[in-house]
């Protein structure tokens, strides 16, 4: 008995057809990579290695680069001090909340407001929203990231306050810290972390705990980090 022949049109593909269904394939899987890397394991706030140096020390660059431009580094943050802290001064339980709606930090010594200030939240990336709790204040850090026309590298960030949560781990490295590289507080400006003028950041980092006894402070059980309540939908 004869054999039946299979028609062309019956296989898989044909050909160039066969190739045009393998690129898109191959096209979808390396789109769907740089998500599924972003779930595994996700963005840093501000570094491209999140949290790169916890030593607090003095960096002897002059220029940093933001937003594709040189920037000059303040000469005065190689000389400023760990503030010490003055004991007895506190009248009620400290809380730092941030309104990203309104772009403002205000602080708080029970129901008390002692400060408020202007700051700068997540434009290139978010400032996730939820309680948190500084970990670590660290007199001054450098910071790199972002990528293309949103690359910064900034030497000496002074004043920098890391909080943490369950859901959002210290290795993310977002931070409260003053920024010397823009002056457009009140709006957007940051890759995730909240911007704070350098004389306000100085003020916040003195009151705020846990309290100053070096380049570098860790939370302890003894001297718990401040909670941090950030809230609110940034402008658009």
């Amino acid at each position: 008995m004869a054999k039946k022949k299979v028609s062309a049109k019956g296989g898989w593909a044909s050909g160039p057809k066969r190739i045009l269904i393998l690129y898109l394939a191959l096209s979808a899987l390396f789109v769907s990579l740089p998500l599924a890397s972003n779930l595994i394991s996700p963005p840093c706030a501000n570094s491209i290695s999140c949290i790169k140096d916890l030593s607090g020390r003095f960096e002897a660059d002059s220029e940093g680069i933001f937003l594709g431009k040189k920037v000059v580094v303040p000469s005065y943050l190689a000389n400023i001090q760990f503030p010490q802290k003055v004991l007895g001064t506190t009248s009620g339980l400290k809380h730092i909340s941030v309104d990203l709606s309104k772009q403002r930090l205000y602080a708080f010594e029970g129901d008390k407001q002692v400060y408020e200030f202007p700051v700068s939240t997540g434009k290139w990336s978010k400032t996730p929203t939820g309680e948190y709790k500084i970990w670590v204040k660290l007199l001054r850090t450098k910071m790199s990231g972002g990528s293309g026309n949103d690359y910064y590298y900034l030497p000496n960030v002074p004043y920098t306050m890391f909080f943490y949560n369950d859901q959002v781990p210290q290795s993310r490295g977002f931070a409260l810290h003053g920024a010397y590289w823009h002056n457009n507080f009140g709006y957007t400006m940051s890759h995730g972390c909240v911007n704070i003028r350098p004389e306000d950041a100085g003020k916040l980092f003195e009151w705020a705990e846990p309290g100053s006894d070096g380049i570098v402070t860790h939370a302890t059980n003894d001297s718990p980090g401040t909670t941090v309540t950030i809230y609110g939908q940034p402008p658009t």
